[in-house]
């Protein structure tokens, strides 16, 4: 059996929104249009509490885009954005919710950040989809969604980690880009770790 993961397509990370991925609106019509073709489809969203640590707002004299260690992990710092319960953490405006299977939150504790769809930075932690895509027997997962050279990065290379066949839809996402190149770098990394590429195009033509 097959999924698609559509990760952390959020207001938050749509134009307009508190950490706008450039152009993240056209992921939408890319999700809805494949949520069809397949019997799962899974999204994962950001869920933060007000406090996380991965909001610059949370240390003093820090800037959004500065590193600091978080418990023991580098922690690229942020601006407040997925606060739980509000507008900024609902998905985004037209993503077809009714067709979600399964919803799965993450970055949910104060002192971690969560990219992965599956576990928390360090890994300490497990969201529970790992868990329940083996139950459900599936064995190939489609990922796409926001952003390429972050969360949906991270939850390709932990899908290929837990023996998943990991597809990465590459024009079903958009990346932050906070260095330029970062997203070709996280393409190229992904795939040296057996992320196939694929279109959505070919997905719909093949189904």
């Amino acid at each position: 059996m097959r999924a698609l993961i559509v990760v952390d397509v959020q207001n938050d990370f749509v134009p307009g929104g508190a950490l706008a991925v450039r152009e993240g609106d056209r992921v939408v019509p890319v999700a809805n249009g494949l949520m069809g073709r397949f019997q799962l489809v899974v999204a994962t969203q950001d869920w933060h509490p007000a406090d996380h640590g991965s909001f610059a707002a949370n240390h003093l004299g820090k800037q959004v885009g500065e590193v600091i260690e978080l418990n023991g992990f580098p922690q690229v710092l942020w601006p407040v954005h997925c606060v739980q319960g509000t507008r900024g953490a609902e998905f985004a405006a037209g993503l077809a919710v009714e067709k979600l299977t399964r919803v799965f939150r993450k970055g949910t504790e104060a002192g971690i950040d969560s990219y992965s769809g599956f576990f928390d930075n360090g890994h300490r932690r497990a969201t529970g989809m790992g868990d329940w895509l083996n139950e459900k027997g599936v064995r190939d997962i489609y990922v796409m969604g926001l952003a390429t050279d972050y969360c949906v990065k991270f939850t390709a290379l932990d899908g290929v980690g837990l023996g998943f066949n990991v597809w990465l839809v590459e024009d079903g996402c958009r990346g932050v880009e906070l260095r330029a190149g970062d997203v070709g770098r996280a393409v190229e990394e992904m795939r040296g770790a057996g992320v196939k590429m694929i279109r959505s195009a070919e997905i719909l033509s093949a189904a």
